[in-house]
C-alpha cells in the first residue's frame, strides 16, 4: 500500500487527485495541503511514499519545497506548465503530470512510482563489465542478471538510483546516472539531460526539447542540446 499526500493550492486539483488515488486499491491518501509550509511540517514528522506536488504556489513553490526536504518521498509534479519538466527531472522527480490530466495518465504515473519502489527494494547494483562485452551483469542479492546492451532503451537517474529501461523489463540499481553511464559504451549511449541517458539506435522521434521512446518522454537539457544534435540528429 503506497501512502500519498497531495500538495496543491487549487481546491479542484486536490479533489481530482484525491478521487484518482481513491480509485486504486494499492494507494491511500494520508492528507492533502493547500500550501507548501503545512506540507513541509507534516513531512518532517510523517513519512510518505509519494507526493503529488504542484509547482506554482504562493510563498513557497513546489520546487522550493522539494529542495528543502533532506529525504523527499518519490515525487510526481502536477502542473499546468510544461516548461518545468526539465527542472523537475533534475531534482529527481519520477514523473510529470501536465494539467488537466486523465485518470489513465495518472495511473501510468502511479504505476511508475510503485514499480520503482518495488525494484529499489531489490538492492541491486551493476558489476564492472568486460571491455568490449555486449552485456552487463546486475547483482541483486545472490542473483546475477545478464543484461544485453542491445535491449536497453534509456536510463533515468533518481538521486542515488538509476532506472535502466530495457525492452522487456526495468531494473533499478544503486548509483548516480553519471556513474552508471560510465559503464556503458559512449559510442552507443549519449547523455541528453542531467538525469537521462539514451541508446542512440533506439531514438525514432525528437520533438523540440524531448525524445520520444515508446510511452517515455526523455528531456533534452540545454547543456546537452549541441551533443544531441551532433551525435543523433546529424549522425
Amino acid at each position: 500500500m503506497l501512502t500519498c499526500i497531495i500538495i496543491d493550492d487549487e481546491p479542484l486539483a486536490r479533489e481530482v487527485l484525491a478521487d484518482f488515488i481513491d480509485r486504486r486499491e494499492d494507494m491511500t491518501l494520508l492528507d492533502r495541503f493547500s500550501n507548501a509550509f503545512e506540507a513541509q511540517a507534516f513531512l518532517s514528522a510523517n513519512p510518505a511514499d509519494v507526493i503529488f506536488l504542484d509547482i506554482e504556489m504562493p510563498e513557497m513553490s513546489g520546487i522550493e519545497l522539494l529542495k528543502s526536504l533532506s529525504q523527499a518521498p518519490v515525487t510526481v509534479f502536477t502542473t499546468a506548465f510544461r516548461d518545468y519538466a526539465l527542472e523537475g527531472f533534475e531534482l529527481g522527480v519520477i514523473d510529470f503530470l501536465l494539467k488537466p490530466f486523465s485518470y489513465e495518465r495518472f495511473k501510468l504515473a502511479a504505476d511508475r512510482v510503485k514499480e520503482f519502489l518495488l525494484l529499489r527494494s531489490d538492492d541491486a547494483f551493476l558489476e564492472e563489465k568486460e571491455t568490449g562485452a555486449g552485456f552487463i551483469f546486475v547483482k541483486s542479492g545472490v542473483n546475477r542478471i545478464r543484461l544485453a546492451m542491445s535491449d536497453i532503451t534509456h536510463i533515468q537517474g533518481l538521486k542515488d538510483y538509476a532506472i535502466i529501461h530495457a525492452a522487456a523489463k526495468k531494473i533499478v540499481v544503486k548509483g548516480s546516472v553519471k556513474s552508471v553511464h560510465q559503464m556503458f559504451p559512449s559510442e552507443k549511449f549519449i547523455r541528453t539531460h542531467k538525469s537521462f541517458v539514451v541508446a542512440k539506435d533506439k531514438v525514432r522521434r525528437i520533438e523540440r526539447n524531448r525524445i520520444i521512446i515508446g510511452e517515455n518522454e526523455i528531456p533534452i537539457g540545454r547543456n546537452y542540446r549541441a551533443e544531441v544534435e551532433q551525435k543523433i540528429i546529424r549522425s
